[in-house]
Order: C-alpha cells, then sequence, then structure tokens
C-alpha cells in the first residue's frame, strides 16, 4: 500500500472538521477533488473511513482506527520539514574557508570579526587542504574562499585581494656557511643560493613550485630539488637534515626557524603574496562579503622593504622553542 502525505493530510482534515464543506476550503481545494482523494485513500485501505448523509458525516471504525496515526505521520512529517529547513538554512549560511596551513599574522580573527559585522548569521568554517592544491579547494569547489599564495594556477578564475605582502628570507641548517649571515644585518643574494638544493611544493602545486623555487631569478639556471615536502614540520626536518633550503615569507618564519634552523633575508627576489580569494562569478553575498573583509585588512600601499625589522635578525637558536602550530605552515611562504 503506497499512501501518499496529502491523502493523509486530507484525511485529517475531514475527519477533524466532520465537515467535506470546511475541510476543502482549509485545504484550498474543490470539494469534488477532496471527495475524490478520499474515495481512493479508502481504496488503498480496503475500508470505508467516514459515513456520509445530506446532513453528517461521521468517522467509521476503520477511520477512528486510522486517524491518531495519520495524525502522528503528519506530525514527524512537518518536523522532517522544519529540519530539512533549519538545515538549508544553516548551508546558506556556511562559509567554508580554505588554507593550507593557517595564515597567521591575525588575519583569521580580524576577518572572522568583519565578517560577522556584515553577516551577524554567518558560520564560517575552516577546512584544511593538501599542498598539492595550491588554490586550498576553491578549484573543486569545496571551498567557498581561501588564503592562498600567488601565483595561482589559472589565474583568472579567480577573485584576489592580497592581504599580506612580504619579502623572502631562506631557511638555512645553522651549520651552513652562509649561516653566519643572520647575525647582524647580513643577508643573502640570491645569485649565492644558485647551486643549493631546494626542497620543493609537490609538483601538481605548479606554478606557485615554481615561485618558491625562484625561477625566475635563476636566469634559465634549473633548480636542483633536494626533496619534495608536504609540511612545514617535514620543511624543518629537510632543512636541519641538510637535504636543501627552502625559501619562506617572513611571517612564517616562526614556525621553521627553531632548534637547527636559522633564516636569512634574501636580495634578488620579488616579495611573497598571501592573498584571499574566490572563484569568479560567485556572487554569493557570504563571498562577497568576506572578500570585502579583506579588502578591510589589505595593505592599502603595501611597503616592500628590502630587509624589514622583523627580518633583519633572525634567530639562529631562539632562547626557548616554540609551541609548533597544529597545522603548520607552507615552508616555501604558506
Amino acid at each position: 500500500m503506497d499512501v501518499h502525505g496529502r491523502d493523509l493530510r486530507y484525511f485529517a482534515y475531514v475527519a477533524e472538521e466532520l465537515s467535506f464543506t470546511r475541510a476543502a476550503e482549509r485545504l484550498f481545494v474543490s470539494q469534488p477533488a477532496l471527495s475524490k482523494q478520499i474515495r481512493m485513500l479508502e481504496k488503498q485501505v480496503g475500508a470505508e473511513l467516514f459515513t456520509r448523509d445530506r446532513r453528517t458525516v461521521r468517522l467509521t471504525s476503520a477511520g477512528e482506527a486510522l486517524l491518531p496515526y495519520a495524525q502522528r505521520m503528519l506530525e514527524v512529517w512537518r518536523d522532517a520539514e522544519e529540519a530539512v529547513g533549519r538545515a538549508r538554512a544553516a548551508a546558506a549560511d556556511t562559509l567554508v574557508i580554505g588554507m593550507s596551513t593557517s595564515p597567521g599574522r591575525g588575519l583569521l580573527p580580524a576577518l572572522r570579526a568583519r565578517l560577522l559585522d556584515r553577516v551577524p548569521q554567518a558560520r564560517p568554517v575552516l577546512r584544511q587542504v593538501n599542498w598539492a592544491d595550491p588554490s586550498a579547494g576553491l578549484a573543486d569547489g569545496s571551498s567557498d574562499v581561501a588564503f592562498v599564495w600567488l601565483p595561482l594556477p589559472d589565474g583568472d578564475r579567480y577573485r584576489c585581494v592580497v592581504v599580506a605582502e612580504e619579502p623572502r628570507l631562506v631557511a638555512l641548517p645553522q651549520s651552513h656557511p652562509l649561516a653566519a649571515r643572520a647575525e647582524g644585518e647580513g643577508a643573502v643574494d640570491f645569485a649565492e643560493l644558485l647551486d643549493e638544493p631546494f626542497l620543493a611544493l609537490p609538483p601538481e602545486a605548479g606554478p606557485l613550485r615554481d615561485y618558491w623555487l625562484a625561477m625566475d631569478a635563476r636566469g634559465g639556471r634549473p633548480a636542483r630539488i633536494g626533496g619534495v615536502v608536504g609540511s612545514a614540520e617535514e620543511t624543518y626536518e629537510g632543512v636541519a637534515n641538510g637535504q636543501g633550503v627552502a625559501l619562506l615569507a617572513v611571517g612564517n618564519a616562526p614556525l621553521i626557524v627553531r632548534d637547527e634552523v636559522i633564516a636569512v633575508p634574501v636580495r634578488g627576489v620579488s616579495p611573497s603574496r598571501l592573498a584571499v580569494a574566490a572563484r569568479r562569478g560567485d556572487e554569493r553575498a557570504l563571498v562577497a562579503a568576506y572578500l570585502a573583509a579583506a579588502e578591510a585588512v589589505s595593505p592599502a600601499r603595501p611597503s616592500l622593504p628590502s630587509r624589514p625589522a622583523s627580518a633583519s635578525r633572525p634567530a639562529t637558536r631562539p632562547a626557548s622553542r616554540p609551541a609548533s602550530p597544529s597545522r603548520p605552515s607552507r615552508p616555501s611562504g604558506g
């Protein structure tokens, strides 16, 4: 027996009103249509549900038996509709924020506060994405917005707001001949690193892998790849063990510079750019609000000193080992 919810609702209204006329008015259907549906329901259950004459409508014993179950089923269905509605509303208010690692720099709380000022019901949800996806989930649609390092593959697919622009450092083992540059106001010319093995992002990172290998500053010379790394901890271990050196953004130095690893400013390479990105054509209000929040914290006129104060004296060995973040940042600037 395949009974539709509509038929049970029609039955329940007639049972409550004991009048086909009044029930039809409540249901906004014609009385003949209502009577037809009740007859079809009676045929399906194999019993008359109402006795009718010109003046009265009464439930039969079968109708009285069916009524509490019909009312219960309708109530459960109403609860189900409300639950679906709540889920739909929650989904509409949820903004999935992709990132390869935490962007740090106070960006997450700053953007969250600005987002909630604009859209109080917003539910920002953070999503960790493998380093092999430089779009941090934008490319496959699993993220609504994302913190990304520029340049992005297929960059014309995305809208980007730069939220941090920083010089790059090179992470070196403490025993490296160039490590002494970390003292005083020292810096390294990138030309001095051309023969060094570098730790690289996965090949799937595309142009971002080339960027963190500084291929544009090599004059056509290929990079020596000492290893491929998939996390900041792997980067730290690779540098500390002499597997290779790695470029990184100033703001991410604390994630790598500890124990046996130091960082030195690099001359001759372009600054790193961290951005909040979204897919072009995605005009949803939450996406627009997050991009607007990013615009609010974006440096209006980025200052790009060759050697910022925070990077000019990288510690060769911190006094105490800083706590490693649960989701460490991208070695080559992430």
